[in-house]
């Protein structure tokens, strides 16, 4: 039989395995936990949950831990499921383990104060009392102290409003050994609020309708925060379709209304974010028998009620005006955050007729009209869309064609003169031109001027109204 013979094995193929784990272990463990210090912040998804910590991957060959009672809300419920993405801090690591937390609390050494102070962890800390100049705080069962422009972002009226409450604060000072510490929670505020800045500036665009909150009344407009840090301006002319002498005719301070962007454009300092109140546009997504819901964006509608859709006409039917699916133009009455309604209207929209009626018609001039309807005491003239005169029963009758003009029915076009007008009543009283009877509107206007008590020359309709009704009985 032949000899059997075997491979020696070949020192140089072992050596060579050797190499090639030991670079594996080197490049799986390089770059990995000797680049995770504490006070770094983390940003990792849940991989496991148990009954009192969370697993959160860090990035490297140890998973990050936070207890599981840290991330609990204020229902003792956990608002997370694994694969959700959370923002943690490092507050302790090793080869083995890298501890998590939302901010140091519960009681520490001078140790944990110095680490925290020196890689800007937040610390947890409750608010004890008001003292002078801001507030003591407890912190690691420590005593800290806060200053009152340092406790939040917006001027603090009423510090007590703060005392009882836990916050969490950055270190601003560190000092005799754990004795002098001052703390900021307006720095942690305004890293989170310069966040949602930075996201709304992005989806910020031309033609966007947001829900924003008066903060100042100037002569030429108001400015309103659209998100906290980020202002817009809408100018007078832009707050309503009725003309305003002064913005608070409109709108108040802590008011909340939408508003479309109509610029926006580079400033010296900031951008310059240009608004209306007026121009806010909605789809009609359902007519009911009280009015019709607008869409103003996804998942945000607001209710015309059936008395807001016009100043010209008396609306018995909304689809009469408005059809589903229809885009329309409507102004932003009122916003009820608590009972999440949106009060609309069409007709302020499209703007009040009234409002410049003074400078439409004036004593004396002559107008073609067209008859609305008839009553005992006159006839109702319309004489543009929203406005509508009375011609009276007494000036009829000195008309040598009265008869005529009795006939006329509804739609039946009437040339009339202005004999009085009273814009804050919404009163017109008219007369008839000279073809219709020579002077019966200069021989009725003194008779009302004799008893005016108003700011109209002509008198008040309601005394007109009076004499007409004496007359015709």
């Amino acid at each position: 039989m032949d000899d059997e013979r075997f491979d020696e094995p070949d020192d140089s193929s072992n050596e060579d395995q050797e190499e090639s784990f030991a670079e594996l272990f080197e490049s799986y463990s390089a770059g990995m936990n000797d680049d995770i210090r504490v006070g770094d912040k983390i940003h990792g998804k849940i991989i496991s949950i148990t009954d009192k910590a969370v697993f959160v991957d860090t990035g490297t060959k140890a998973d990050g831990i936070v207890e599981l009672d840290e991330l609990r809300d204020d229902q003792g419920q956990l608002p997370y499921a694994v694969g959700d993405a959370l923002d943690l801090f490092v507050v302790q690591a090793n080869e083995s383990e890298i501890r998590l937390s939302k901010a140091i609390a519960g009681v520490g050494g001078l140790n944990m104060l110095k680490e925290a102070f020196a890689n800007a962890i937040p610390v947890e800390g409750k608010v004890i009392q008001t003292i002078k100049g801001g507030f003591q705080v407890e912190v690691l069962k420590r005593r800290a102290f806060c200053p009152i422009s340092q406790i939040d972002t917006q001027y603090v009226e009423n510090g007590d409003l703060y005392v009882g409450q836990t916050y969490e604060f950055r270190i601003t000072r560190l000092a005799e050994g754990g004795r002098n510490i001052v703390l900021s929670r307006r720095d942690l505020l305004e890293i989170e609020l310069q966040k949602v800045r930075q996201a709304f500036m992005q989806e910020l665009a031309v033609d966007q309708v947001y829900s924003g909150r008066v903060t100042r009344l100037m002569p030429y407009g108001v400015f309103v925060e659209l998100v906290p840090g980020v202002e817009g301006m809408v100018h007078i002319s832009e707050l309503s379709w009725s003309r305003l002498d002064k913005p608070e005719d409109a709108v108040s301070p802590g008011d909340k209304i939408e508003v479309k962007v109509l610029r926006i454009e580079p400033g010296q300092k900031q951008i310059k974010i240009s608004l209306s109140a007026k121009q806010v546009g909605g789809k009609v997504v359902r007519c009911a028998p009280f009015g019709a819901f607008v869409e103003l964006r996804p998942g945000i509608d607001g209710l015309v009620h059936i008395s807001e859709m016009s100043y010209t006409k008396r609306v018995l039917n909304p689809q009469d005006i408005v059809q589903p699916g229809q885009m329309i133009s409507v102004m932003v009455k009122e916003v009820d955050t608590a009972k999440r309604r949106i009060s609309l209207s069409i007709r302020d929209a499209e703007g009040d007729p009234w409002v410049d009626v003074s400078d439409k018609f004036t004593v004396g001039q002559k107008v073609g009209a067209t008859v609305e309807k008839k009553e005992k005491f006159g006839i109702f003239v319309t004489l543009t869309p929203g406005i509508v005169g009375l011609l009276p029963k007494s000036v009829l009758k000195e008309s040598p064609n009265a008869g005529r003009i009795e006939t006329l029915k509804p739609g039946d076009a009437i040339d009339v003169v202005i004999a009085a007008i009273k814009a804050d009543e919404r009163k017109i009283s008219l007369g008839l031109t000279d073809s219709d009877g020579e002077d019966n509107w200069r021989n009725f206007a003194p008779k009302a001027e004799s008893k005016s008590t108003g700011n109209s020359a002509m008198g008040s309709l309601g005394e007109m109204l009076n004499e007409a009704l004496k007359k015709g009985k």
